[in-house]
């Protein structure tokens, strides 16, 4: 088997179709009590293709019909992976053409729109130093660590400041929430 791989190394067709004669009796038996028999003979030849093309990380050529079955086994593996996320992502498409239709819909827009207002009106009604940490929190990115050093004051007062920030925003987004 040793001369057969190293005349696939060498690049000769005849010792790969030698191999594959050679193998894929076996190699297709197995796929075929896993797959049906169209998929099987379909990785059948992508058992082969990986093989020829990983034939030189063999390190004990003696071991290559295991490690074929290994191939094998890991395509089937594969396969059935794909097929299950498959089958995920298609039984989820009648939810989201519900969803793309909801989200199109002229009423979602407007709530969408009248949300936005609400968010805005309540953050600027807050106070400045309000406003200030809960943007460079929010929209900017950074953590209280940062926003501490960038505004000079202690991660504890900082870290109660922007509780105290986020409290009034509740406060003053419910309480608009009512008066409507």
């Amino acid at each position: 088997m040793k001369i057969l791989i190293d005349k696939i190394l060498e690049g000769d067709s005849h010792a790969v179709v030698k191999l594959y004669n050679f193998y894929s009796p076996k190699i297709s038996k197995y796929l075929e009590r896993k797959l049906p028999k169209e998929e099987a003979s379909e990785i059948l030849n992508d058992v082969f293709l990986e093989a020829i093309d990983s034939l030189q990380i063999l390190k004990n050529q003696d071991n290559l019909f295991p490690w074929l079955y290994r191939v094998a086994r890991n395509k089937t593996v594969d396969h059935y992976r794909k097929q299950k996320l498959k089958s995920i992502l298609f039984s989820q498409i009648p939810f989201l053409k519900i969803l793309e239709s909801e989200i199109n819909d002229p009423e979602f827009q407007f709530e969408k729109n009248k949300t936005r207002d609400k968010v805005e009106s309540t953050y600027l009604s807050l106070s400045a130093n309000y406003q200030k940490i809960l943007r460079l929190y929010y929209e900017n990115n950074l953590s209280i660590k940062e926003i501490a050093f960038k505004i000079n004051l202690s991660f504890k007062a900082t870290e109660s400041l922007f509780y105290r920030a986020r409290q009034s925003f509740k406060i003053a987004y419910n309480s608009d929430f009512i008066e409507e």
